[in-house]
Order: structure tokens, then sequence, then C-alpha cells
């Protein structure tokens, strides 16, 4: 929120679809394990309204985004990005990333290098997991649309970065609710049997002495 907060006030800022991508993407990966999971929805709406802006165009530009990548190759977004060819029905969101590429004061966010990078995935998931054919896709975008590799490379690393943590955290949370869940049912357990009366250690019968032992 605070992110989005400070690019809404910068005077160089525009909205454009892939920045919502990147936000939408972010957000929801970073909530993957709140609960209750049917306030994420609720939580997304007033993260933008609260930023004066309107949910559903980011639910909106993000799922056509989402749509393009699923009808198209890693070459096809690469040639639609740098303006050799066109895909049909996408045309105002090639006409918003030439926009992009033409503005010499674009202001780039990692928000919106999230959302570069999340095409991409949704295009080809294998890609973006062999460093070299991820940096080669990386080129071809920062060139196509005017950006500096570096800082799109830098800022990607910290996002993948966070989200193995946050994976990591997730396994460990679940392991602490597992140990908790089992000491809740082990003294509930005790509990009934201190209530019934009969001490845990005379539920079971014991063998009788036999004579001369």
């Amino acid at each position: 929120m605070v992110e989005m907060h400070l690019l809404t006030v910068n005077v160089d800022f525009h909205y454009d679809p892939f920045y919502a991508l990147g936000v939408f993407t972010s957000f929801h990966r970073f909530m993957q394990a709140y609960r209750p999971e049917q306030d994420i929805a609720s939580i997304f709406d007033g993260l933008c309204k609260a930023l004066q802006d309107d949910p559903q165009r980011y639910r909106h530009d993000s799922e056509r985004l989402q749509t393009l990548a699923n009808r198209s190759s890693v070459e096809d977004i690469m040639s639609w990005l740098e303006q050799t060819s066109s895909i049909a029905d996408f045309n105002d969101l090639q006409q918003a990333a030439a926009a992009i590429a033409h503005n010499a004061n674009f202001k780039y966010s990692r928000l919106f290098a999230i959302g570069l990078f999340t095409l991409l995935e949704a295009t080809d998931a294998t890609l973006v997991k062999d460093e070299a054919k991820l940096l080669e896709a990386l080129k071809r975008i920062c060139s196509a649309l005017n950006l500096s590799l570096d800082k799109v490379q830098k800022d990607l690393e910290l996002y993948r970065s966070n989200l193995e943590k946050m994976a990591q955290a997730q396994i460990v949370m679940e392991d602490v609710l597992k140990a908790e869940r089992k000491k809740r049912e082990d003294r509930e357990r005790a509990k009934a049997t201190a209530s019934s009366g009969t001490p845990a250690d005379l539920t079971e019968p014991k063998e009788e002495a036999t004579p001369g032992s």
C-alpha cells in the first residue's frame, strides 16, 4: 500500500495494465496463507479504494493480460511488445506498451516489473525457471520498453527471494499449527480421561500373578 501510494502521488506516474497485473499478482501471492480466505477479496478492494482507485479495473486488466498469455507463445509476447506483430483483441494493451516505450518520463516501479514477470510466467512457467532464458527474455522486453535491465533484474530477484521466504515461512507455520493441534488433542484426551474417573494407567487390564510366582 505504501509503494502504491508513493507512486500515485508522483507526477510522472500513470496507471497501466502491466502495473495492475503486478499489484494484483503480488497481493494475492503474499496473501496466500491469510485466513479466512474469503476476506482476501474485500481486503484487496479496501486497498485500492483507500488509494481512491477502482479494484475492478485492476482485476479486469489483470485477467486480460492473463488471457493474452494463455493464448500466446513467448515469441508472440516478445514481438507483440516490440510492436513487430499484433494479437487480435489486445490492440489497446499493445498501445499501452507502446506509450510506455515512448514516454521519456515513464515512472518505473517494482510492481510494474512484477507485472512483466507474471506475463512471462503465465505464458511459459518453465521459462522463468531457466535463468538463461529468463535473462534473454528480460533483455528483449527492456529493450522494447526502454527500461533499465539492471533495475528490472534487481527488483525481480528481490520479489522471487521474498516469495521463497514466504513459502518457507508457510511450511514452518503449518508445522507449528500441527504441533499445537496435537497438544490440544492430547490435553482434551487427558481431560476426558480425568472426567471419566478412570486413571490413564488403569485403562489396560493387568495380568494376574500366577501361583508360586
